[in-house]
């Protein structure tokens, strides 16, 4: 068994490359474990510069320099920025409030149609379980009236935090837009030279990343305002709290649309109740759920690498349970990450052991 694990660990470890790359992927996932939630103005920073820089990008290829791109580029992102704290942010704090305001009525209706049932269904449904469901569904809403007013009390630290997000963020992209090519070639300066195969790990996985990132945005964008038109245009409550949890979901491949049927169809029902108003609510969002998963998702996202579906679900736990949210957004591109080196490691032992006979 020793003979096995030293022929093995020979075979796939013998090469400094790859002991490199190794080295570099577990100093990499030390530092978000231990110090991600510090460094998140920096992640999102990073993002956006990146989705940034493509537009910089395009504007050299008509001979724009880069710097005045940068300035220009910025300039815009800032625009665009300050209408979101302005138009967006106000909306939906005020939609938020009207649902807050309305979950007693919702768990009144929840409570009278749940009496009802013993009537209707007298043989299947009993007033002991009702009552037990009732008690339940006092106790989650206490739950919810606790954690909103410890998110009251929290408020003025959360503001102080979202206050530091709104300056810190645009300033780091800025700098990570101007001093790329600055801060690339001080990062180099760290890695060793038998960097090849981390350095070509690092190309396929930027590559890909890229295009996962500006295709999910591209996606949201267009879940977000078809959604919001068709729940606008039928008159549903709070169109854009949920047009925009409907956007966002898409960012957890095949389970976040699925979750949000479930709040777009109980906001239904609390408004009309069962009727065609709701069925209408619940064809259109299945419309809208099957136009992006089989034509816009794969039209936008037909760059990126092909990961069976088991892979992708595996991935959305693991990571989801390891970093919450964000683990969750990243799961597609972190397991393209794992692909990658999956790839680039083996081929590399193989042309070692070819090279070796």
């Amino acid at each position: 068994m020793k003979q096995i694990l030293r022929r093995w660990a020979k075979h796939y470890f013998s090469d400094p490359q790859v002991m490199i790359l190794i080295i570099l992927l577990l100093a990499g996932f030390l530092l978000i474990f231990f110090f991600g939630r510090m460094l998140i103005p920096v992640f999102m920073s990073i993002i956006i510069a990146l989705l940034l820089d493509s537009v910089i990008e395009w504007l050299q290829r008509f001979h724009v320099r880069r710097a005045v791109a940068v300035y220009l580029v910025f300039f815009l992102f800032l625009i665009l920025f300050l209408d979101i704290l302005i138009i967006l942010l106000p909306l939906i704090s005020h939609q938020i409030g009207e649902l807050v305001s309305d979950l007693p009525d919702m768990v009144n209706t929840v409570k009278s149609e749940l009496t009802l049932l013993p009537r209707k269904y007298p043989g299947i449904v009993s007033e002991e379980r009702i009552t037990q469901l009732t008690f339940v569904l006092n106790s989650e809403f206490n739950n919810i009236g606790k954690n909103i007013i410890k998110l009251s009390v929290s408020s003025v630290r959360g503001l102080i935090e979202a206050l530091v997000y709104m300056v810190l963020v645009p300033f780091l992209v800025f700098f990570f837009l101007k001093d790329k090519q600055a801060i690339m070639d001080w990062l180099k300066k760290f890695i060793p030279e038998e960097r090849g195969l981390a350095v070509l790990v690092w190309d396929e996985v930027y590559d890909q990343f890229f295009n996962y990132l500006r295709g999910k945005v591209l996606e949201i964008l267009f879940v977000w305002g078809i959604n919001y038109a068709a729940f606008a245009l039928i008159g549903l409550k709070y169109p854009l709290i949920l047009s925009l949890l409907v956007g966002i979901a898409v960012l957890v491949p095949y389970i976040g649309s699925a979750v949000m049927f479930v709040p777009v169809i109980l906001i239904a029902f609390f408004q009309w109740g069962v009727g065609t108003q709701m069925l209408s609510i619940a064809a259109v969002y299945a419309l809208l759920h099957a136009l992006d998963g089989n034509i816009i998702a794969p039209l936008l996202l037909s760059r990126v690498v092909k990961i069976h579906p088991i892979a992708i679900i595996m991935a959305i736990l693991i990571f989801g349970g390891i970093w919450g949210f964000w683990g969750l957004v990243f799961a597609i591109p972190l397991a393209t990450l794992m692909h990658a080196v999956l790839k680039a490691w083996t081929s590399t032992a193989a042309s070692l052991e070819q090279a070796s006979s």
